[in-house]
C-alpha cells in the first residue's frame, strides 16, 4: 500500500494516543472545503510505501501506541484491511477516517475487530449533502448505512462536521444532529483555509454562529464541542 502523506507523531488525532498519521490518496468525493485537494486530485508528489512505514513503526514500539488512516478516503484503497493487519501485528491500535460512502467496507472492518476508533465526517444535513460534497443529486443511503453502523456502538467512533460559510447553515446542523441523535461525541469544525481547497469563495463563519450551532447540537448529542476555534 502506497501513502501519500505521514506525520511522524501526533498527539490530536487519535484520542488517548500517541500516534503517527498516515495520508491515502484519492476520494470519491469532491467536498469544497477539502484542505488536502492534492490527495483527492492527485498531482502530491509525496509517496511513502508500505515496507517504509513498517519499518518506521517496528522502530517505533513504545514511543508511539496508535496510527491514525486518514485520507482522502482510505476505504477506497483495495489493499486497506491487509495493511492494517500488519500494523495490528506490530501491537499499535488503529484509527480510522472516513467518508462514510462505503458502510460494507467499514463494517468488514469493525466486524473483524481491526479498527479501534473510526471518526466519520457527516458533511451537511442529508438534504444539504449533495452540495457539500460536490456532487449533484448525491443519494445519501450509504451515508445513513454508516450512520447506523457507527451508532450501534460496536467501535469507539466520533462523528464531525466541518463547516463553511456559504455551505453551512444553522438549519443543517440541526437537520444533521436530529439524524444522529444520541451519538457518543460530535464535533463541529471550523473551516480553515489551506491555500489548496477545491472548492472557492468559502470563509469560516462567525464565532456566534458557531456558538448556535454548538448549542442547537448539544440538544440532541450532549457530548458536542468546537474544533479549531
Amino acid at each position: 500500500m502506497i501513502f501519500n502523506g505521514f506525520q511522524k507523531m501526533t498527539l490530536l488525532d487519535f484520542p488517548g494516543r500517541v500516534a503517527c498519521t498516515l495520508f491515502a490518496g484519492g476520494c470519491n468525493f469532491r467536498c469544497p472545503f477539502c484542505h488536502n485537494a492534492g490527495l483527492v486530485l492527485g498531482g502530491v508528489t509525496e509517496s511513502y510505501s508500505e515496507d517504509e512505514i513498517l519499518d518506521y513503526l517496528s522502530k517505533r514500539k513504545g514511543l508511539l501506541d496508535g496510527v491514525c488512516i486518514t485520507g482522502g478516503e482510505p476505504l477506497l484503497r483495495p489493499d486497506l484491511k491487509e495493511f492494517i493487519i500488519k500494523v495490528r501485528a506490530l501491537g499499535y491500535a488503529v484509527k480510522l477516517d472516513t467518508n462514510g460512502s462505503l458502510p460494507e467496507r467499514l463494517y468488514e472492518l469493525i466486524k473483524e475487530g481491526l479498527i479501534d476508533y473510526v471518526a466519520m465526517d457527516v458533511k451537511s444535513s442529508l438534504a444539504g449533502y449533495g452540495r457539500a460534497v460536490g456532487i449533484e443529486n448525491f443519494d445519501t443511503a450509504d451515508i445513513e448505512k454508516s450512520i447506523d453502523l457507527l451508532l450501534e456502538d460496536r467501535v469507539d467512533y466520533e462523528f464531525r462536521t466541518t463547516v463553511a460559510h456559504p455551505l453551512h447553515s444553522a438549519e443543517d446542523i440541526e437537520a444533521l444532529c436530529q439524524r444522529i441523535k444520541g451519538a457518543k461525541r460530535y464535533f463541529i469544525q471550523n473551516f480553515v483555509d489551506s491555500g489548496n481547497l477545491i472548492g472557492e469563495g468559502l470563509s469560516a463563519p462567525d464565532p456566534e454562529i458557531m456558538q448556535q450551532m454548538l448549542e442547537i447540537a448539544k440538544k440532541y448529542i450532549p457530548d458536542t464541542s468546537l474544533r479549531g476555534i
